[in-house]
């Protein structure tokens, strides 16, 4: 067999279209008929759908380097493997075999236009596989390459592609999913949670209760916390004002409590990115302020808070190396820690996730905090929606339900009951009462998550009739209009990106000395802050509507009201840095603002993380993009105070519920929706994402097929 390290390179970072333009040119060159020994002339027949923009190049490319390592590929698996790279290319970790056989169309996310061509082409294809019999005819003839491993007949000779039930998988991916998967049973426990002892019990009861008032329904937030004391895994989920820092905070300051040494107790903070973990810091810090003014200093939460320390993101918190893929911190060189909780979970992708896992120590604590509706990562894997399955179930069973009323009073309904409930319901919370939410703006994110189409249209229509200012859609909407918007802002939410371009020539006068320093830091301070508090959101990058013209279009439009946007560094261009640094200090995410130093004209790009002000030359920043404009899967982790939800005329499978529910979230007091054509957000409303999985069936193989979760 030979190595699959050229199959993983297809996959690896970001140039993935010039990979797979190497690997083509490897296989032959495009015009090259296909071998005679493959029926119906599949590669040829690939190629063609790449061409015709149905698959990438790289799809194709995967397909033909499978037949290089195996010239008597059968025709099945050159189609099951561009699926399967198609697929990759959307999130999806894994081919759904049954669903391709029955459901090609909805599986693969074929664009309408043209979907009849499509169909027919490939239900031409499939019935020339001989495939078409019944599934264990497709797992057979997949079984009968050398490049595929059947998981439970076959070997592990480092074939490129795994078969795993009706699953089949790019091997790593495979790896990755089986390796969530073990961890997490581990951490949940491979037998049924233990009882606290009596001691332990009471004295959670008491630290329970002083932290917690008391409340005549279900304290969602307290129960997360009194199940997290018996487990080395928790889950929290909920949307946004649900409290989800706030019980991380009383947790910490639960264990702090329980410890035996609170002194040597290790915790850190992390996040996917930048700005959501200076968040998560900035949110924990205040909550843990806030609690010890009420405990009569009965516990030291200020020293551990400033034990702590930043929070970082999940890149630096394990080490990554500029040179290598793996990071510092694994298995054989675990994480030095007791408690570690990482916000954003929904943005953690299934590779990522399987990293972390690796590297915590056995015994301490994993504590996920994230909202399940939201986006999953741009890359493969949405591991946070799959552990939260049953969140809204509850499906707790009698030793949980006994646990939380012992060791918190909760008593809970008979409908969050199921004594069959898996093992890591029991270890799963769903926050369900949001304190920030409760107006339009949040009753609008409940019908976009609800899917439902007659509620939005109203909320829109009748929150635009009563002038109420929190809400507004201006549909099929021409540039300009969007860049007035963006320029001043709109009638009840006022400002836009004008309001930081007036601060820019408050700079105060260059010079040395510490006055001047701490003017000139608190000027860049109120910029910063000035830029955050409006951002345009966008659902793709290409087009009119999307970010790349956006973000020339906007410095252009900004110019009239003093910004200068000449040449590539400029004062008042804000930038996102795409790449991590950790050299530099800077990682995928981050945002800031390009302004002079205090001492000189040199430019520097300065981020804001909480109140700590860090800058780095921009002579040094080889990965940042304008950020006027951004995606919506690049702002997560970000609130803003008015922002604008850019749709575009087409996007076809990109323009989903949860883009639009992660779009709306991100407003704090004012939402604009712009689309280039009305009805684009009802559409979307209707088109949840789909991301196929097995980690499911690899956590609990008899509660679902891999394809059962999705809507």
């Amino acid at each position: 067999m030979l190595s699959n390290d050229l199959t993983r390179s297809l996959f690896d970072g970001d140039d993935d279209e010039e990979r797979a333009d190497e690997a083509a040119a490897a296989s032959g060159p495009a015009s090259a008929a296909p071998a005679a020994d493959l029926p119906a002339g599949t590669l040829a027949l690939l190629r063609q759908w790449v061409a015709a923009g149905w698959l990438r190049r790289l799809d194709g490319a995967l397909a033909a380097l499978l037949a290089e390592l195996d010239p008597e590929a059968p025709p099945a698996l050159l189609l099951c493997a561009a699926a399967l790279a198609h697929l990759e290319g959307h999130g999806h970790t894994g081919l759904d075999l049954r669903e391709l056989m029955t459901q090609p169309s909805r599986l693969l996310a074929w664009p309408t236009e043209g979907l009849a061509a499509w169909d027919a082409a490939w239900d031409g294809a499939w019935q020339g596989t001989g495939a078409t019999a019944s599934l264990v005819a497709l797992q057979q003839q997949l079984t009968r390459s050398a490049t595929v491993r059947a998981t439970e007949t076959a070997p592990d000779t480092g074939q490129p592609l795994v078969l795993e039930g009706e699953m089949l998988y790019l091997r790593r991916y495979w790896h990755h999913e089986r390796a969530v998967a073990q961890a997490v049973r581990q951490r949940c426990g491979e037998e049924p949670a233990q009882a606290l002892e009596p001691g332990a019990l009471a004295q959670a009861r008491a630290w329970l209760d002083r932290l917690f008032p008391p409340r005549e329904w279900v304290d969602w937030q307290k129960a997360a916390c009194a199940l997290a004391l018996r487990g080395r895994l928790t889950v929290i989920t909920g949307g946004p004002g649900t409290g989800k820092t706030y019980t991380a905070a009383r947790l910490l300051a639960l264990l702090l409590a329980q410890a035996p040494d609170p002194t040597q107790l290790r915790v850190a903070l992390a996040a996917p990115t930048g700005k959501a973990a200076a968040r998560l810091k900035q949110a924990i810090d205040s909550a843990l302020g806030q609690l010890e003014a009420g405990l009569d200093g009965l516990l030291d939460l200020r020293e551990l808070t400033e034990r702590i320390g930043a929070a970082r993101t999940l890149h630096a918190l394990l080490g990554a190396r500029p040179d290598r893929r793996a990071f510092r911190h694994d298995a054989r060189h675990p994480l030095e820690l007791d408690v570690l909780i990482v916000d954003e979970a929904s943005m953690v992708h299934l590779e990522m996730m399987a990293a972390v896992l690796a590297a915590l120590p056995p015994g301490a604590r994993l504590v996920l905090l994230g909202d399940k509706d939201q986006l999953a990562s741009v890359e493969a894997g949405a591991v946070l929606g799959d552990l939260c399955r049953d969140a809204v179930a509850g499906r707790y069973d009698a030793a949980t339900r006994a646990h939380l009323a012992a060791s918190a009073g909760v008593q809970l309904p008979a409908e969050y009951a199921d004594d069959a409930g898996p093992r890591l319901a029991q270890h799963t919370v769903m926050l369900r009462e949001s304190r920030r939410f409760g107006g339009a703006i949040g009753q609008l994110a409940q019908a976009v998550n609800a899917g439902d189409r007659a509620a939005v249209q109203a909320l829109l229509a009748t929150r635009a009739q009563a002038e109420d200012p929190a809400i507004r859609a201006l549909q099929g909407g021409q540039p300009e209009a969007l860049l007035s918007l963006a320029c001043a802002g709109r009638d009840g939410a006022p400002g836009g990106y004008g309001a930081y371009v007036a601060l820019l020539k408050d700079r105060p006068a260059p010079g040395g000395g510490e006055p001047v320093q701490r003017a000139h830091e608190d000027w860049v301070r109120r910029v910063l802050t000035a830029f955050d508090r409006f951002r345009l959101l966008c659902a793709v990058r290409d087009g009119a509507w999307g970010t790349e013209a956006l973000n020339r279009a906007v410095p252009q439009a900004l110019a009239r009201l003093g910004l200068r946007p000449q040449g590539e560094w400029y004062v008042g261009r804000p930038v996102m840095v795409t790449r991590n640094d950790p050299a530099l200090g800077v990682f995928n995410g981050d945002i800031g603002m390009v302004l002079p130093g205090a001492r000189s004209e040199a430019l520097r790009a300065w981020f804001l993380d909480g109140e700590t002000l860090r800058s780095v030359g921009v002579g040094r920043l080889a990965h940042v993009e304008t950020a006027f404009a951004m995606t919506v899967h690049k702002s997560q982790g970000s609130e803003f105070w008015h922002t604008v939800l850019v749709l575009p005329e087409q996007a076809g499978s990109l323009l989903s519920r949860e883009l639009v529910y992660t779009g709306i979230t991100r407003a704090r007091e004012a939402f604009t929706l712009v689309t280039a054509r009305a009805g684009a957000l009802e559409e979307a409303v209707q088109q949840p994402t789909r991301r196929v999985s097995g980690l499911l069936r690899m956590l609990d193989p008899g509660a679902a097929r891999p394809g059962d979760s999705l809507p």
